[in-house]
């Protein structure tokens, strides 16, 4: 097993293959701040690459052996292969080579505190929540978000004590890597299906995961997704449930949502005990469970209740969740990540109340492995919405080999729902909203991948019809 203590070991230069990448940039952030060398590389820069260049990490554009001149040990990301130049450098040089996840893994174990969010849908907005209720708190954390929050100024916050908040991705069942003293599991369902056989085979690496908590550890579970509930029959680390349905130790009660904002509120009841009424700042049942988790995490782990409600109730999103990125003309734009059936359905839903007129969905399939093996899921996410636009698919790390296209997805979703239609490229995407758009209006742009520029264009070049 991979071990890495901060200041005893013989690592002093680590080297970072794909550092662009939203952990992998935090990493690097967290492991400068504990005075190692840092360099990385990646494919293309971006904002990110420019920060770290700012923190004074050494970033190339591009992967190349000379590289990784100096360092003793290599980090990579999931998307690198062992053809890559620089993993192959560092193979041939006998430079120490670990994963991304392993070495998020080895860091945990540094921290008396380390709670880890996983679950197929929610997890970078409930680990923000955490962020949000805690950023402040004495024990000054360390904080590693899959997006950028402004509580934290972006996706790492730095702290000094023993406590220590991330994600735990389920892809690659990185999260049997990890080693969390409060793990969180909000949901199960089948996706990463270019890695995972089945859904028996998610659910299998879950138990272990949950397998992996000793007794001293402890499992949150969401009681009103079976398949994460079904967790606890894994486990000899002490279960703490939520539920916005049933009987659990922290229930949300009463809830009701604001006809105009679309923002809940609930009464907060923990292990039978009124705790209060939790006004939220962001829409749908689902972040409902994803603020009953945070809470349960941080009052688990000695934070004060007050504290927490009062962290939860002043989060207000993240990047890419359900954004709000301007209006013009009486016409919203709206983003969001959702990429998964299940994800898109209850964005759609949380959105609904809140639109006048007509709610324009434009979405960004991500992965043809997703988009075909979840067809038949996808064909009935999109009921809620009155038009919807189905884009090329995002490739992301996969290649096209002709089985499926937009084209199809398209079909199926008119299958259940009129309204939809293909427009594969952004310029006519951007050329159709232009045109058929009214005020009143909700554009919600919806995908993993680069969709979001259609709504940021769109905000810039409109012009209002005469």
């Amino acid at each position: 097993m991979f071990q890495f203590e901060f200041g005893t070991d013989h690592y002093h230069h680590i080297h970072f293959i794909g550092i662009g990448g939203i952990s992998m940039s935090g990493l690097a952030a967290l492991m400068l701040s504990k005075g190692y060398s840092i360099s990385g590389s990646d494919q293309k820069t971006s904002s990110i690459t420019d920060h770290l260049k700012d923190l004074g990490i050494t970033v190339y554009e591009g992967h190349d052996p000379s590289n990784i001149k100096g360092a003793d040990l290599i980090v990579y990301t999931d998307a690198i292969h062992m053809d890559n130049p620089e993993y192959r450098a560092a193979v041939q040089q006998k430079i120490d080579i670990v994963d991304r996840a392993t070495f998020l893994g080895a860091i945990m174990r540094n921290f008396h505190v380390s709670i880890a969010v996983s679950g197929t849908h929610g997890k970078t907005t409930t680990t923000s929540m955490i962020a949000t209720a805690i950023k402040d708190a004495p024990f000054s954390p360390t904080i590693m978000v899959g997006g950028n929050l402004g509580e934290i100024s972006g996706n790492v916050r730095i702290g000094t004590g023993d406590f220590f908040l991330t994600e735990a991705c389920e892809y690659r069942a990185n999260v049997l890597k990890y080693f969390p003293s409060t793990a969180i599991i909000l949901n199960i369902d089948e996706d990463h299906l270019d890695f995972f056989d089945n859904i028996d085979h998610i659910l299998d690496t879950f138990r272990k995961y949950a397998g992996n908590l000793g007794e001293g550890d402890t499992l949150i579970l969401n009681k009103d997704d079976e398949k994460a509930y079904s967790m606890r029959e894994a486990t000899k680390a002490n279960i703490v449930t939520i539920s916005i349905k049933s009987d659990a130790d922290y229930i949300a009660k009463n809830i009701a949502v604001d006809p105009e904002t679309g923002h809940t509120s609930y009464d907060l009841v923990i292990r039978g005990k009124d705790c209060g009424h939790i006004a939220m700042r962001v829409m749908g049942l689902h972040n409902i469970t994803n603020s009953l988790a945070a809470i349960a995490a941080c009052v688990e782990n000695g934070v004060a209740i007050e504290d927490a409600v009062k962290g939860v109730q002043s989060y207000h999103g993240v990047g890419r969740r359900l954004e709000f990125k301007g209006v013009v003309d009486g016409i919203r734009v709206i983003d969001d990540y959702a990429h998964h059936p299940t994800e898109i359905a209850s964005t759609l839903h949380a959105l609904k109340p809140t639109v006048s007129n007509r709610l324009i969905c434009i979405f960004q399939p991500h992965t043809y492995t997703r988009t075909k093996l979840l067809l038949d899921s996808f064909s009935h996410s999109f009921k809620e919405s009155d038009i919807t636009i189905i884009a090329d698919i995002y490739a992301a790390r996969e290649k096209d080999y002709g089985d499926i296209h937009s084209k199809t997805l398209v079909e199926a979703v008119k299958a259940n729902h009129d309204q939809a239609l293909y427009i594969g490229e952004q310029d006519g995407i951007l050329d159709y909203i232009m045109k058929k758009s009214r005020p009143g209006d909700v554009i919600l742009t919806m995908g993993a991948g680069d969709i979001y520029r259609v709504g940021e264009r769109f905000l810039e070049n409109y012009e209002p019809q005469k």
